[in-house]
């Protein structure tokens, strides 16, 4: 168990925001016996959760791009294996930069759910009519709609990641895809940083690793299911940041700041598929 580091005072605009700085704030944090997964106990009211969520700023802009060009190439691995590219959900969907990396990548009917006003409003016209103003509810959509549904960065912010998960089975069609990217507590960093790890945060319900990550997917249904570390590419200024490095060491490096640098940093991402003639 670990218990709770929370200070009520230090929550602002950002504290739900994505790509923050870490704040090193987090729940009491329990492991299951069974499972080995650590989730929050007690964990805050679904629908304070999504009014923090509704009201967050977003200052991910810039980084927003280059994790969906990350996440776009894991699409590609996947795309021959989709029974086609028709319909795409993206739960927690921010700014919509994957959506238009999606659509790049030959998908059509794309879809985004994003509680937050601000991460809508950084969206290009391109998909901002795309993004719904919703966080996913089981029903939102009829069975068999999408042969793609991505829970990015998100899957550890979600009350209850197994009612996604089997809600997302049920909309995909046979043979369709979910994707999930999280951090992984067993990764290096997170060994290294112990409590001051990023992971450590109080947008995190839950923290995963590679067997529960698997056995999530599996025990939603999902057959042929992967589980693969992550390599991440940001600027040097956004890997500085979550080592809180000071300011100043930022604007001494100059133009290197804003140089991508591809880190495995610790994070993981999995893909199941829904069985054919499952229902």
């Amino acid at each position: 168990m670990v218990e709770k580091s929370f200070d009520a005072s230090r929550v602002g605009r950002l504290s739900f925001a994505s790509r923050k700085p870490p704040e090193l704030m987090h729940w009491r944090l329990v492991t299951c016996a069974s499972c080995g997964l650590v989730y929050a106990s007690p964990a805050p009211a679904d629908d304070e959760l999504l009014r923090e969520y509704r009201d967050a700023d977003f200052d991910a802009g810039g980084e927003s791009h280059y994790a969906a060009e990350t996440y776009a190439r894991l699409v590609g691995r996947l795309t021959a294996h989709l029974p086609d590219r028709d319909g795409a959900l993206d739960i927690g969907a921010g700014d919509g930069a994957f959506l238009e990396r999606l659509l790049d990548l030959g998908f059509s009917s794309v879809v985004g759910l994003e509680p937050s006003d601000a991460a809508r409003r950084g969206a290009l016209a391109r998909v901002r009519d795309a993004i719904r103003e919703e966080a996913f509810e089981a029903g939102m959509f009829g069975e068999s709609s999408f042969s793609l549904v991505t829970c990015l960065q998100t899957v550890e912010h979600l009350p209850d990641p197994l009612a996604v998960c089997r809600e997302a089975r049920r909309l995909l069609k046979a043979a369709g895809a979910l994707l999930l990217v999280c951090h992984d507590r067993h990764a290096w960093s997170a060994r290294l940083l112990g409590r001051r790890s990023p992971i450590y945060d109080i947008e995190h319900l839950q923290l995963f690793d590679r067997t529960t990550l698997r056995a999530l997917l599996e025990r939603s249904g999902f057959e042929r299911v992967e589980v693969h570390g992550l390599v991440n590419r940001y600027p040097v200024r956004y890997w500085l940041r979550l080592a809180r490095a000071p300011a100043s060491l930022v604007r001494a490096l100059g133009p290197v700041a804003s140089l991508p640098l591809s880190v495995p940093a610790g994070n993981l991402w999995a893909v199941g598929y829904r069985p054919r003639g499952s229902v």
